[in-house]
């Protein structure tokens, strides 16, 4: 529960933003949903490395990934070898995994979607559920900045009443090029979780790009996970059974 005093701050920037950007709310849901789909565009293939650091080790992953529209994708681990095959697959609101040293996929429990994926600093939900932030959330334009000649726009998203979200609210800042620059993840108390961070910004695929992107968590400053693409190609012909259980477990694409 929040305190009064957590709830009357809330107010406060509720009514400091809202009163200039009712006009703009529109135009804070639209860049919110521009920045998701300029991202994974009709459909879209990539490669990518993900680190994961911790004071005392740190280990790497090289990835592919295949996503076609808001419903459809597939990630699967290529190396190192003893975590090859390994792979994630979404369909809508289904997550599924499957790991070849016990040759079984699961189906990822909505229990489990608040824990660890691949064991990083990103939850399943993350992965699983990114049009949560345009299907479930109210979008209020806080301010406009500008950096490295881009206009920045910073957006408060709260969730709705009913949502079935983990967050209190994220704010988002998101350049004019569509490129996420940054995203802070509150929790139900207003208190900063963890913190998505895009280190560089690059063209592939014909657009620009986050390239570089950390999530640090804010009690663990020392503990992150950051992802690395190496190529993306977007608006690609994938067929149909690409996204399938059968492909997860059996690797034909």
């Amino acid at each position: 529960m929040k305190t009064v005093i957590q709830q009357f701050f809330l107010l406060l920037i509720f009514f400091a933003a809202g009163a200039a950007a009712n006009e703009g709310d529109r135009d804070a849901t639209q860049i919110v949903r521009d920045a998701l789909n300029h991202w994974r565009g009709l459909s879209s293939t990539g490669e990518m490395t993900m680190t994961i650091h911790r004071p005392d080790w740190e280990r790497s992953m090289s990835m592919e990934s295949w996503s076609r529209g808001e419903k459809l994708s597939l990630v699967r681990v290529t190396a190192p070898q003893k975590d090859r095959g390994n792979g994630t697959l979404i369909d809508d609101d289904k997550m599924w995994t499957y790991s070849p040293k016990v040759n079984r996929v699961i189906k990822v429990p909505s229990s489990m979607m608040n824990q660890s994926w691949m064991g990083s600093d990103f939850s399943n939900k993350d992965i699983a559920h990114t049009d949560d932030i345009v299907l479930q959330y109210d979008h209020t334009l806080l301010s406009e900045t500008e950096q490295d000649g881009h206009t920045v726009y910073e957006i408060q998203s709260v969730p709705h009443e009913d949502a079935a979200v983990v967050w209190g609210r994220e704010v988002l800042k998101i350049r004019d090029d569509n490129v996420l620059v940054e995203q802070r993840f509150y929790d139900q108390d207003d208190v900063l979780v963890k913190t998505l961070v895009t280190l560089e910004i690059r063209e592939m695929g014909g657009r620009t790009v986050a390239a570089r992107q950390r999530m640090n968590k804010e009690e663990s400053p020392d503990e992150w996970t950051e992802i690395v693409v190496q190529s993306v190609a977007f608006d690609v012909d994938l067929a149909d059974n690409v996204f399938t259980l059968s492909n997860l477990r059996n690797p034909r694409f």
